[in-house]
């Protein structure tokens, strides 16, 4: 059986000191509370040393009894509400891989131990409507908490909560005054661990950063962008484990985007930190770019492949083609996991972090950002005209391709470095983002149909190629031919009408 997500969304409430519970009934849209149902639970919570899942608001436990024993790994999913995967019960003391995945990226290869046992004696009302929906649970929890890390003395408590069902949020609001006549109070811990645990639960770590603002430093608009990258890099990373559908993209762009900005802004900020990070940034872009590769190229060339007489497309060539490109993805693939699983990549991790938290900023990153990231933007945009002037020149000459791909990557790196400024400069910038990226993908077809083109010319050299085979080949090589053509001339009529475009 495998892992399953499902989303919750609850209040927790500091009771009043009577023994009884609330007027269930006076809540608006209450019909009915049905008869209390008890259950006994116990949870076993687990976290690394530094309380890393804890400091992010997720939390792991081994829970049995109830209706639903085994795994849960809960992790935040905005304001009342959480994603919960549930994972069956397994081994005591031994976390289903699959949850170890999805918290990979915020563990860093730190080992995940028992940090505290709850004991909890719970009674559940549902609380239904005049349809007999069932609108939501309310429920009354008697609470035993024992630390396994000495961090504190064993404690207990009584604690509501509301969890809705087929309500909208509004039934929390709904709910209020029932509850503050019986003297409930919202709940002053965000979870039952944060209160078990006590002095030693941690300080919430940062997700984010502050907005860049016209008139704040120019910095924020760089630690923002990464923060944002950030975010991506993290949100990506469990799916690229489990092999999901285009994470591996996503996370390759979130690694390049990241890598662009840093080189835009690169003055600002102390030059070896910098160089360090981008380093590593193409580092893991290139790792996660031969899988992605392989991926974008066996689409492309059997979507032309089909486009051939039925013959041709179901011969010889297909599964030779299928062949080379599955096995280039698969090694691909298996190279990225094992990056992944790498110090080297908790490192980098690591170091984003930190620069997004405390950046080395130079005096010059304190100066305005709607003046101060105009000039970057701007030189940004003076390189690509550079790089289209480079590839003028070199037209008719065997480096042409080459120099047709740097003017895709300068274009790549201006729409970066506009998107960081979308907030300040608006549709100046929105302007320039659109048109960098227009230039950037019709470059990328161009790109992809040299690349195309290079391995149908390598396999049809092949000596023990089929009879016929060459054929195919030949026919797809021309394919490609005309792909790179028609990006050529819709590149330099789309380079017409964005010249000279600036923030």
């Amino acid at each position: 059986m495998t892992a399953r997500d499902s989303t919750e969304t609850e209040r927790k409430y500091d009771p009043g000191p009577g023994p009884g519970i609330p007027e269930l009934t006076s809540i608006p849209g209450v019909e009915e509370a049905g008869e209390a149902s008890e259950t006994s639970l116990e949870a076993v919570y687990y976290d690394t040393g530094t309380l890393e899942l804890a400091a992010r608001g997720m939390t792991l436990r081994r829970r049995t009894g109830g209706v639903d024993p085994g795994w849960h790994l809960k992790l935040p999913a905005g304001p009342d509400s959480r994603t919960e995967i549930h994972s069956p019960l397994g081994q005591p003391d031994h976390v289903p891989a699959e949850l170890l995945d999805r918290v990979a990226a915020i563990t860093r290869g730190r080992d995940l131990s028992p940090v505290a046992r709850l004991s909890t004696r719970r009674t559940t009302y549902a609380l239904h409507g005049a349809a007999g929906e069932h609108l939501a649970d309310f429920t009354d929890d008697a609470v035993h908490a024992v630390p396994l890390r000495g961090t504190g003395p064993e404690s207990q408590w009584r604690e509501w909560e509301i969890e809705l069902v087929h309500a909208g949020p509004k039934f929390f609001s709904a709910a209020k005054p029932a509850l503050k006549a019986a003297g409930a109070v919202p709940s002053a811990h965000a979870s039952k661990l944060a209160r078990a645990l006590g002095g030693s639960w941690p300080e919430k770590k940062a997700t984010g950063t502050r907005p860049a603002r016209k008139k704040g430093p120019v910095r924020d608009v760089v630690t923002g962008y990464v923060g944002t990258q950030i975010s991506a890099l993290l949100a990506q990373d469990p799916g690229v484990r489990r092999g999901d559908p285009d994470t591996v993209h996503q996370m390759r762009s979130a690694a390049r985007r990241t890598r662009s900005v840093l080189r835009t802004y690169r003055p600002l900020f102390d030059k070896e930190t910098v160089a360090g990070l981008e380093r590593e940034l193409q580092w893991l872009g290139r790792i996660l770019g031969r899988p992605r590769d392989a991926e974008v190229m066996r689409r492309r060339i059997l979507a032309n492949l089909d486009t051939l007489a039925p013959a041709e497309a179901s011969g010889p060539a297909r599964g030779q083609l299928e062949h080379e490109l599955d096995t280039t993805y698969n090694a691909g693939y298996q190279h990225a996991l094992t990056t992944l699983e790498s110090h080297r990549y908790y490192r980098l991790l690591d170091a984003l972090e930190r620069f997004r938290d405390a950046p080395p900023a130079k005096a010059k990153a304190a100066r305005k950002a709607r003046k101060a990231s105009a000039r970057f933007v701007n030189k940004a945009a003076q390189r690509l005209d550079k790089a289209h002037r480079a590839a003028t020149k070199a037209r008719e000459t065997p480096g042409y391709d080459t120099a047709l791909h740097q003017v895709r990557k300068d274009a790549k790196r201006l729409r970066h470095a506009a998107e960081s400024v979308l907030t300040i400069h608006g549709k100046r910038a929105r302007a320039l983002e659109k048109t960098s990226h227009r230039i950037q993908s019709i470059l990328g077809d161009h790109q992809d149909a040299v690349v195309a083109r290079d391995l149908l010319h390598r396999l049809a050299a092949a000596p023990d190629i089929a009879p016929g085979t060459a054929g195919v080949y030949q026919s797809l090589i021309e394919q490609e031919t005309r792909t790179a053509t028609n990006a050529e001339t819709a590149y330099r009529t789309l380079r017409k009408k964005a010249r000279g475009r600036r923030v």
